[in-house]
């Protein structure tokens, strides 16, 4: 879906220009008052089915007011859109609020001119950070020094929280658990997860160039920007869009979990877009097709000076099992792999397997 790539980078393009012209990012009050960052709380994702454990519809004007610290005027359950299929809310609201995390984070690395770092996040990998910094930057202006440095945090944090979103999704594939007993493998790369974790980054960016209103405030607004732009359809179209992909999506099961028939494998690393699974038959959507976003990079710092480098240090029991994917001679030792050039092979490994499980077409919607 290339044609629809070069909408997605006219529609997202910002120039040098216009970032620096964005005033302060407010503080999202992502902070304590003893100045330790408070990581975003959990949200339950749901499955865009009609079975036992999904079935959770809703409309854009239904969400409710997004709540960094706290979730009881949210409502986190399932919409559909025209131009993006399902999206599911939980997921749209935790990767928007670990990129907030991150970047308040980040902001605190830059300030120090720390050049290495690492950091947990959800899982028990850690992750570490090389950053260079622009040339002469300790005789930087102040006011260009920190554009700079708030523009470069908010990039990294969400190229980190989108990667992050996608590490995820690769550690349930192999078997990984977060809570130790409940399995979940059905979720990963459900045909809705990938592009609602990466919607809610382009959120998260929005809500944090918003130099006018609250955190919570500019999310619940930026995420319904994104909904009126995809279509978003009332609660008895999502439900409906459902059924009409049983059975060829996904079908029932005695368990709560559905047995998912489809994975959405991409990820961008082909032509750097996600490009959404919609359901063909509705009414309401006819001649509507997907619209791609496009997926962060740490290229995205260069017009900064910037330049990182990202590796992810797997600590699961399954981390053998993918480095294995990436390093096949074990004499290597390798212990960390490198995103921006490692998902490709893994991404590769799990299509195989996919198509091993499920067959030739359970990466393609129809």
């Amino acid at each position: 879906m290339r044609g629809g790539g070069d909408v997605a980078r006219r529609a997202f393009g910002w120039s040098l220009s216009t970032i620096l012209l964005v005033g302060c990012v407010r503080n999202p009050g992502l902070v304590d008052e003893r100045g330790a960052g408070v990581p975003p709380r959990p949200r339950v994702g749901r499955y865009a089915t009609v079975t036992l454990g999904g079935g959770y519809f809703t409309s854009r004007e239904e969400l409710g007011r997004h709540g960094y610290r706290h979730g009881q005027r949210e409502n986190n359950s399932i919409v559909y859109t025209c131009a993006a299929g399902h999206i599911d809310i939980a997921h749209v609201r935790k990767a928007a609020d670990w990129t907030a995390y991150l970047t308040a984070v980040f902001q605190k690395k830059v300030k120090n001119s720390d050049s290495e770092f690492s950091f947990k996040l959800q899982e028990p990998s850690r992750y570490f950070i090389s950053l260079d910094y622009p040339e002469h930057w300790n005789d930087m202006p102040a006011e260009e020094k920190e554009r700079a440095a708030r523009e470069c945090s908010i990039l990294l944090g969400q190229y980190v929280a989108w990667t992050a979103s996608t590490w995820h999704e690769i550690l349930t594939w192999f078997g990984y658990r977060s809570t130790g007993l409940v399995p979940e493998f059905s979720s990963a790369f459900a045909w809705e997860d990938t592009f609602s974790n990466l919607l809610g980054t382009h959120v998260a960016v929005a809500a944090l160039r918003d130099a006018v209103h609250p955190y919570d405030q500019a999310v619940t607004s930026a995420l319904d920007r994104q909904l009126r732009k995809l279509d978003a359809q009332p609660a008895r179209t999502a439900r409906r869009a459902a059924q009409e992909v049983k059975g060829r999506w996904y079908a029932n099961r005695l368990l709560l979990f559905p047995r998912m028939k489809k994975r959405n494998l991409d990820i961008g690393v082909d032509d750097g877009f996600v490009t959404p699974w919609i359901v063909p038959s509705l009414d309401e959507c006819a001649e509507t097709e997907p619209q791609p976003y496009p997926v962060p990079t740490l290229e995205g710092l260069a017009p900064y000076g910037f330049s990182a480098r990202l590796e992810i240090e797997p600590r699961e029991m399954e981390k053998d099992d993918i480095l294995r994917v990436v390093y096949p001679d074990p004499e290597q030792g390798m212990e960390r792999i490198e995103p921006a050039i490692h998902f490709t092979a893994i991404m590769d490994h799990i299509r195989e397997d996919a198509r091993r499980k499920y067959g030739p077409d359970v990466d393609l919607p129809d």
